[in-house]
């Protein structure tokens, strides 16, 4: 352990190296592998296991019902050694609910799985986020999960990295359970190196961040307009994360090349909340907001228009390098102008993002069965977006009437 480090190290040895990596390990198992892994593997289950347009589209939506559940479980508890415990339990679901999708072909315990997986995605994207902002706030570090949500692309990377190495030399339930095999190996650093909670948090964190917290929460209307606006980033994201190697698959230039487009995405998604830090810090958080959502929905547009490998990688990348940047700046804002408790809430702004996931996959799913093509599931995608946008120009223009825009 570093000097600096140990500085800053708990009375468990904990330090902020160690505590960033156990939240990206997290985050790699619960939703690199458990949650995203079935975007790559879907081509694959259809191929092999003849899963449905129809039947593909409802096991997307299971996993977002597991998701929002999990998050609604997060937010009614209040003690932070039980959301550790609970952070812990989403590990171990993680591992167990990815590898036994290939212990079975039944459709409903798919399902079943799907839905316990997407459970275990609150605890990286909830449970872990939140104990890494309170362990860096209680101890003096810069209030910021741009480091810690890299561990999505990373998640995304690594899902579509194992696929490819496997496409050629396992069937897809062996697929399954070896990605099951590789979560463990990302359970070990995410158990042991997130520190439990003391047992009774200090009442006022540390902050260091050079901006102090707003004294007052923010309006209904406020929180009315950013709640819609991550309902809409929501939507747009899930139907690109959850078809995009379907549909690339599709395209007669690009068939056999999808699984890495997806690597594209996550390669592009690792650096973005890093990135998208920066460019809050000098934009501010509401506008870089903006300029996200019309990169965004760019992305999934191109997919509409041209059949272009390059633009198609272009697509890709700027999804990539735009979709956890959304939710990096979205949830470093709410927790910022909640510093007391900023896990629930992150929640109640998620909910609104997870009631998104679990419309709009099965949408997608039913256009693709009556049409052949996720088209227009893509183009309902582009003008949810854009309302998206609309709604944070609105509450970028209430902040300027009240002189007091949130960093």
């Amino acid at each position: 352990m570093s000097m600096t480090d140990a500085a800053f190290a708990d009375g468990d040895g904990a330090s902020p190296h160690r505590v960033l990596c156990a939240g990206i390990c997290a985050l790699i198992l619960t939703v690199g592998l458990a949650r995203f892994a079935y975007t790559p593997l879907l081509p694959v289950m259809r191929a092999e296991a003849g899963l449905s347009y129809l039947a593909g589209g409802w096991l997307a939506t299971f996993n977002y019902v597991g998701y929002l559940a999990g998050v609604l479980i997060a937010a009614g508890v209040t003690d932070m050694r039980r959301k550790y415990v609970l952070y812990r339990l989403g590990l171990i679901v993680a591992v167990l609910s990815t590898a036994a999708m290939g212990w079975t072909s039944d459709v409903g315990t798919w399902a079943l799985l799907r839905l316990l997986g997407g459970m275990s995605g609150a605890a990286g994207m909830l449970l872990a986020s939140g104990l890494v902002l309170d362990w860096l706030m209680r101890n003096g570090h810069r209030a910021e999960l741009g480091l810690h949500f890299t561990g999505l692309g990373l998640g995304i990377m690594v899902s579509g990295i194992a696929v490819n190495l496997m496409l050629d030399r396992l069937d897809w339930a062996q697929q399954w359970v070896a990605l099951g095999v590789l979560g463990a190996a990302f359970l070990v650093p995410a158990w042991l190196w997130v520190p439990a909670p003391p047992a009774v948090m200090d009442a006022q964190p540390a902050a260091v961040d050079a901006k102090p917290a707003s004294a007052s929460p923010p309006s209904r209307r406020w929180m009315a307009l950013l709640l819609g606006a991550y309902f809409c980033a929501g939507f747009g994201y899930v139907v690109s994360a959850t078809f995009i190697v379907a549909i690339v698959e599709k395209m007669p230039l690009l068939a056999g090349r999808g699984v890495w487009l997806w690597v594209a995405v996550g390669l592009a998604a690792v650096p973005s909340s890093l990135l998208w830090d920066r460019i809050a810090q000098r934009t501010g958080t509401l506008r870089a907001l903006i300029l996200g959502f019309g990169l965004q929905t760019v992305s999934i547009l191109l997919p509409v228009l041209t059949q272009d490998p390059w633009l198609n990688l272009l697509s890709a990348l700027l999804y990539g390098g735009t979709c956890i940047g959304l939710v990096s700046l979205t949830l470093t804002l709410i927790g910022r102008r909640f510093p007391g408790n900023s896990s629930k809430a992150m929640a109640k702004l998620t909910i609104s993002y997870g009631i998104a996931q679990i419309v709009a996959p099965a949408i997608a799913g039913g256009i693709a069965a009556a049409t052949g093509s996720y088209r227009g599931a893509l183009v309902i995608a582009v003008l949810v977006m854009g309302v998206g946008m609309l709604l944070v120009m609105a509450l970028h223009a209430l902040e300027r009437r009240l002189g007091s825009a949130p960093q």
